[in-house]
């Protein structure tokens, strides 16, 4: 499960950029990304969300902060600097930025090694569809992993790979931004005293865990309790109690919420194909019956939620 709702969270060109900066500076993102992904590789600095207090970053550290709110990267709070608006657009001076643009590092107007320079990397990440909206919800707007003062090979990885301006540059930085991403969510997630959401907690249930993985792994199958019991080992009534109890509904339940969640994005996918073969694609061999369970579910029909997802 924790792989479908990541699996809509990934970095496709969306790097703003790599800058290393001299005090002082002011960077005001403004796209509102649904997720940005901010870690110092060299120095320090403060990212201000909007609304919400500080946050210094060391050296490694990182966060993640959940838009649409934009936020604003100084050197110190109060810098003196005159902010400079920065987005996927902000490429050049000519477009209003300066030394930060999309896949592109300047090392600024000094060495980087330079104790007084800052070098942040910035990923922001779209979050298209319906998938990985539960894993939005569950996000404060900042959220923080410390380094811990040890060294990540993948961060120094990162580090050597802004500095070089080479042929695919841009694939090996989304999937390294990626790796980043997903750690730093999986280590909030699993943090001392936390209190993650139930699918994420479920997953470590050796009976419901399995279960979620045979409906995630296939939608479309005729799933019954009886079935599911089977293949997990287990009594109907064991698996019922032990779903039911964690997330909070019965296994078919769940499972017709996911299909119409997977229903929802190919609908809303351009050039998508006909209701029918949609609702084929999440286990209905009808589609009277898909629409029906569709409108129980989301509120609306299939025909008018594609319409309504297409003038978007």
């Amino acid at each position: 499960m924790t792989s479908d709702l990541f699996r809509g969270v990934r970095a496709r060109g969306s790097l703003f950029g790599s800058s290393t900066l001299t005090p002082p500076w002011s960077l005001h993102f403004v796209d509102g990304a649904p997720l940005t992904l901010c870690t110092v590789l060299t120095g320090a600095g403060w990212i201000v969300p909007e609304g919400h207090p500080p946050e210094r970053l060391g050296v490694h550290d990182t966060v993640v902060v959940r838009g649409p709110a934009t936020f604003t990267f100084v050197d110190e709070p109060g810098s003196t600097a005159e902010p400079i608006v920065c987005g996927e657009e902000c490429a050049t001076p000519e477009q209003g930025g300066t030394r930060h643009r999309l896949g592109w590092h300047d090392a600024g107007g000094r060495d980087a090694g330079d104790s007084g320079a800052t070098t942040l990397v910035v990923g922001a990440y779209p979050v298209r569809g319906e998938i990985s909206r539960p894993l939005l919800e569950t996000l404060p707007v900042v959220l923080r992993v410390d380094s811990g003062d040890t060294r990540d090979p993948v961060l120094d990885h990162l580090a050597d790979e802004v500095a070089r301006d080479e042929p695919g540059q841009q694939v090996v930085l989304d999937r390294l931004l990626d790796w980043i991403l997903v750690c730093t969510l999986r280590t909030w997630l699993d943090r001392p005293g936390g209190r993650p959401p139930a699918w994420w907690t479920a997953q470590r249930d050796p009976v419901v865990g399995h279960a979620l993985r045979l409906l995630h792994g296939e939608p479309a199958a005729p799933w019954t309790v009886g079935e599911l019991a089977r293949r997990t080992g287990v009594s109907r009534s064991t698996l019922a109690k032990r779903f039911t109890g964690l997330l909070g509904e019965p296994p078919l339940s769940y499972l017709t919420r996911w299909r119409m969640t997977l229903a929802a994005d190919l609908l809303a996918e351009q050039g998508a194909q006909t209701v029918a073969h949609v609702a084929r694609a999440v286990g209905y061999t009808d589609p009277f019956a898909f629409s029906v369970a569709f409108k129980r579910v989301r509120g609306t029909n299939p025909s008018d939620f594609r319409r309504l997802a297409g003038a978007r």
